[in-house]
């Protein structure tokens, strides 16, 4: 029975899932949960992940959620997985451990936290607040600061490493989600940032064809249209 896959493409932390399983050669159905329409709620996939959230996978007869622990369960239990995305060495492990950590404490908090309150809620017709905006932007400006001088700080990849691991596929992918920002917003987030920028082009590359097939639809959303006239995410 193949792995199956349950979520999203406009969901980040789906999207480095399908990323990994195609790049490693693993074989598994892709089941979508659509969460605009509220299927996440639905009694069928509640049984999977009562958290109500995606991704999810079914393996025989496992049901895990959480997408850091879905990348260290198929690293481990899949083989041929290049060990350069989860190290047998504890102290390489420990180190993608922390990375993983500090992803869903800041780097989420305000990348996803940004583009829902300011993109994604008026979109479905839900209120939104120019502070909460204001706070997410700060939290993500730091994040980004972070990810340059820290993580992306003796290496091309997060950490120091040559290669990637699932915390830079995880991370890249959080990033890539402010391409549902204004062009003029997305660029005077992300151009001062310059290892980070090279960081998402040697992530793609490393993950070629595979990062670009699954962000098509994220590329092709209605993000832009109507803030191409240069119009900024909020007042000042």
């Amino acid at each position: 029975m193949a792995l199956k896959v349950y979520g999203d493409r406009m969901s980040e932390p789906t999207r480095a899932v399908l990323i990994f399983c195609k790049k490693n050669g693993i074989d598994f159905e892709e089941i979508l949960v659509d969460v605009l329409k509220g299927d996440q709620f639905s009694p069928k996939y509640k049984a999977i992940n009562p958290m109500n959230q995606i991704p999810a996978i079914v393996d025989g007869q496992l049901k895990l959620f959480e997408s850091h622990a879905i990348l260290i369960y198929l690293c481990c239990a899949f083989p041929g997985v290049a060990s350069h995305w989860y190290p047998g060495d504890p102290a390489k492990r420990a180190k993608i451990h922390s990375i993983l950590d500090w992803h869903h404490s800041y780097l989420r908090r305000g990348a996803a936290g940004l583009v829902f309150n300011s993109i994604l809620a008026p979109l479905n017709g839900m209120r939104s607040y120019p502070q909460i905006i204001i706070q997410a932007e700060e939290i993500l400006l730091r994040s980004l600061s972070k990810l340059e001088n820290v993580w992306l700080k003796d290496g091309s990849f997060l950490g120091g490493s040559s290669q990637p691991s699932i915390a830079d596929l995880s991370l890249a992918c959080e990033v890539m989600q402010l391409e549902l920002l204004s062009e003029k917003d997305y660029h005077r987030i992300l151009s001062p940032y310059k290892k980070v920028k090279k960081w998402i082009e040697d992530t793609r590359s490393a993950t070629a064809p595979y990062f670009d097939e699954v962000h098509e639809l994220l590329f092709e959303s209605p993000k832009r249209d109507s803030r191409e006239n240069g119009d900024t995410l909020w007042e000042k």
